[in-house]
């Protein structure tokens, strides 16, 4: 953990502890004899690698917080479903949305799921993101996927996610865009190489919702400060904005040729994929993808974050609210 994220992360654990004494909602708090269950809503995904990096990312939680009840439940396509999950819970219960930004899943379908379980007293916290916490897990998978500003790609370099290649991409590919008139002169003297100039696409899934679009700008910005100044321009699988693609080719026609993608993803999947995929391809810049945010200790303790906040601000009561939406 960086000095500029601590500090970040101190300043926003300060907004959800308030002056509650011991700075965490205790099993004792509101007089209770134990927490409010956390349950932990996941989109859900038909790859099966994504319920086993969910499970792995709550086991983390369980860890930082034991004798804390965790729960999962997804929207669509695994089990168990919300709904599910819900019916069997008896007495409070703080819903934590494994979901990146606002958008409908986190205004509609998670409330209405809640609305439909009204045996429980429940409260929604807001999306994890955006988070300083949430830029610091991107910084660290763009680290292990070999992006490193001033280097050449593919020197000591793991492989990028979505491929089972070891090679860079772009080894074997079409001359980079950008290497004709106007591209920066790499060879103005004999054997000497200019520096790179680095990129990041922060790669999400995409919403019609703008205050989702909002909230990916500002993990960009986020990201863009944790990574020293470099640029960060949003990408969406999905949805009305750029995709990842316009993203890559809008910063090579920029004049930068160390081009990352940052997979702003809970969990791998088909949004996931695709937008890696989307990287392979492309024989105009070469570059990494890194892989999905996963079981990452920062996104567990954001997990965390969002509880406690969340009952901070809203205690709970029989009717659901949405915390931070």
């Amino acid at each position: 953990m960086t000095r500029f994220t601590a500090q970040l992360t101190t300043q926003l654990d300060r907004l959800g502890h308030g002056n509650r004494p011991g700075g965490h909602q205790g099993s004792r708090q509101g007089g209770r004899d134990r927490p409010p269950t956390l349950v932990a809503v996941a989109h859900g995904s038909r790859d099966p690698e994504a319920l086993r990096t969910v499970t792995a990312l709550l086991d983390r939680v369980r860890a930082l917080r034991p004798g804390l009840p965790v729960r999962l439940g997804h929207i669509e396509l695994n089990q168990p479903l919300l709904t599910d999950t819900l019916a069997a819970l008896r007495g409070e219960a703080v819903l934590v949305p494994l979901l990146l930004s606002r958008g409908y899943h986190v205004k509609q379908d998670i409330p209405d799921a809640v609305a439909a379980a009204p045996h429980l007293a429940a409260r929604i916290a807001a999306p994890l993101g955006p988070d300083p916490l949430l830029a610091e897990a991107l910084h660290a998978r763009l680290t292990e996927a070999g992006h490193r500003a001033g280097a050449p790609y593919g020197a000591g370099a793991a492989a990028p996610y979505g491929t089972g290649a070891a090679a860079p991409y772009g080894a074997g590919a079409e001359a980079p865009y950008g290497t004709g008139a106007g591209a920066p002169d790499r060879t103005a003297a004999a054997g000497v190489v200019a520096p790179h100039r680095a990129g990041v696409v922060l790669a999400a899934a995409g919403s019609r919702d703008p205050d989702a679009a909002v909230d990916v700008a500002r993990t960009a910005a986020l990201l863009s400060a944790r990574l020293g100044g470099v640029p960060v321009l949003p990408g969406y699988a999905s949805g009305s904005g750029p995709t990842v693609p316009e993203g890559v080719r809008a910063l090579a026609a920029l004049g930068h040729d160390r081009i990352a993608v940052a997979s702003y993803f809970t969990a791998p999947g088909r949004f996931a994929t695709q937008c890696a995929n989307a990287v392979v391809n492309m024989s105009a810049t070469p570059g990494v993808a890194a892989a999905p945010l996963g079981a990452h200790p920062a996104v567990a303790r954001l997990i965390l974050r969002r509880y406690e906040q969340t009952l901070a601000f809203a205690p709970l009561s029989p009717p659901a609210a949405t915390v931070g939406v």
